[in-house]
């Protein structure tokens, strides 16, 4: 077994730090090791099958920017623990002269006021490294260098993505996106009509079983033919689904008394896959086929059996309609899942897998819900974000960025799963603006990668059912939050 130990400075109790115990060791090959975190209020010791190199990643407090995921750079194991702080400044540090280094390679120049800041933050850590003899002062200094530095890869990741967007504009008048949203209110009231088709220029209709078939044997499609026929009146570009989810709370409660019967599931799943594409045949051109394959969690299915499903799917899907396309929908695409040592598969390798079958994959959706417990996205940089896309971007195949952020805390009575919104630290108005600023500092950065084909919020209206507490851009009495403007503003700026 493995074992890295990592010494905090200055010491914070567990209760007032949980994330701790979330915190996993990533290997050379993108993929997280199955951790187990134990933490005394000192030490953090990291325990793994392997003994190979890795780096450690936890949310750690960076001043005015809550607590990022944040990772060290690539380390041994060894007797002695590392100093976090320390190992954490080096890690952001070392990733961002990588990053800078090869985006000057491409004739990117970033702004003299980055420049200055990025030798702050180098000069910051130089003197933190050489002073380990005195724990408390390299800490300070390396906790100064990571702060800068985290500002630095926000900044860095802007100034590509403005960089991104004037190259596309020189090309095309109008960058080829979709930003798009459920169209729940469609056709109900004109003040929302227009409000949306300001925003968006695609709709996701949610088309999914546990929707459709609440009970087993019945089936209610009006609610989707009327948004399938409003998108098609408003010439909006349709994505349905997806038509199942294993995720957590994703299918059907009926379905429980057979989750130990795969045979059974997989034809329950087959017959309304198939007979959702065929009711929207010609109107609906892309389908999510599915979402949280890749990590399961509502079935208690093999990952050889959800690997298998999805092939199954797709190639049914196919068969149905040659002409769509069809995505496959990832949840946490980091991967933090595998740290619990139940998957073998990272979803880049899961998706992979799928693509080399040769099963007419169109493209991958990103699932990327950050502030949600017990299953969520931790939060992280933007230059984390380019470089997840980038990642991904490896597949050749375009991608579909979904979007969730809570914008409020406590009890959501309309949420229909267990999640939870996960916002320790702020609450009321304070979290409206965040939801809004979150979503203003990333809609450019995934838009301006040429492999992103379009950026798709959760849910639109927190009034009715959702599966994502507090998350809507519209809050439970229809009244417009802060980040529906957000997207109207950006569609109207970039996408025209």
């Amino acid at each position: 077994m493995g074992v890295m130990r990592f010494l905090v400075h200055p010491p914070l109790p567990g209760d007032e730090w949980p994330e701790v115990f979330r915190g996993f060791v990533r290997g050379g090959d993108e993929s997280v090791h199955p951790t187990r975190i134990e933490y005394d209020g000192r030490q953090i010791t990291c325990r793994r099958p392997t003994g190979d190199n890795g780096r450690f990643f936890v949310a750690w407090p960076v001043a005015g920017q809550g607590r990022p995921t944040v990772g060290t750079a690539s380390l041994c194991e060894r007797e002695a623990p590392y100093l976090l702080p320390l190992e954490l400044a080096r890690g952001k540090v070392v990733q961002i002269r990588n990053q800078w280094a090869a985006w000057e390679a491409q004739g990117f120049t970033a702004s003299s006021e980055l420049t200055d800041a990025m030798r702050t933050a180098q000069a910051l850590f130089s003197r933190a490294a050489t002073s380990q003899c005195d724990e408390g002062a390299c800490c300070d200094l390396a906790q100064q260098s990571l702060e800068v530095a985290q500002r630095v890869a926000n900044g860095l990741a802007r100034e590509y993505a403005a960089h991104s967007l004037a190259e596309r504009f020189r090309k095309f008048p109008v960058v080829p996106s979709l930003l798009g949203c459920d169209p729940v209110y469609a056709g109900r009231d004109k003040n929302q009509d227009a409000r949306f088709l300001e925003a968006f220029n695609a709709a996701s209709i949610p088309v999914e079983w546990r929707t459709v078939e609440a009970e087993q044997g019945e089936r209610h499609w009006a609610p989707f033919d009327e948004q399938v026929a409003w998108c098609q009146e408003h010439k909006l570009v349709i994505r349905g689904g997806p038509l199942f989810n294993f995720s957590f709370c994703g299918l059907p409660a009926w379905l429980r008394k057979w989750e130990h019967d795969a045979c059974s599931v997989q034809c329950f799943i087959a017959d309304f896959v198939e007979t959702a594409i065929r009711r929207y045949l010609g109107r609906v051109r892309i389908w999510e086929v599915s979402a949280g394959l890749n990590s399961g969690g509502s079935v208690a299915f093999t990952e050889e059996h959800r690997l298998t499903l999805a092939a199954k799917t797709l190639e049914l899907a196919r068969q149905v309609d040659d002409e769509s396309q069809f995505f496959l929908r990832i949840d946490q695409p980091w991967g933090e899942y595998q740290a619990r040592g139940q998957h073998r598969l990272s979803p880049l390798h899961f998706a992979d897998a799928l693509v080399r079958a040769g099963l007419g994959l169109a493209g991958i959706t990103l699932d990327i819900a950050v502030g949600f417990r017990p299953q969520g996205t931790p939060d992280r940089d933007l230059l984390e974000f380019v470089r997840l896309i980038d990642l991904w971007g490896t597949l050749q195949l375009p991608l579909h960025v979904n979007l969730a952020f809570p914008a409020a805390a406590g009890p959501d009575p309309l949420c229909d799963s267990e999640l939870e919104a996960d916002v320790a630290g702020a609450e009321g108005a304070d979290l409206e603006r965040r939801q809004a600023e979150w979503l203003a500092s990333l809609l450019p950065v995934l838009i301006a990668r040429p492999m992103v084909a379009g950026v798709f919020w959760s849910h639109l209206a927190d009034a009715v059912p959702h599966r994502l507490p507090h998350a809507g851009l519209c809050r439970a009495d229809g009244s417009p939050r802060p980040a529906y403007d957000v997207a109207a503003r950006f569609r109207s700026q970039t996408l025209k």
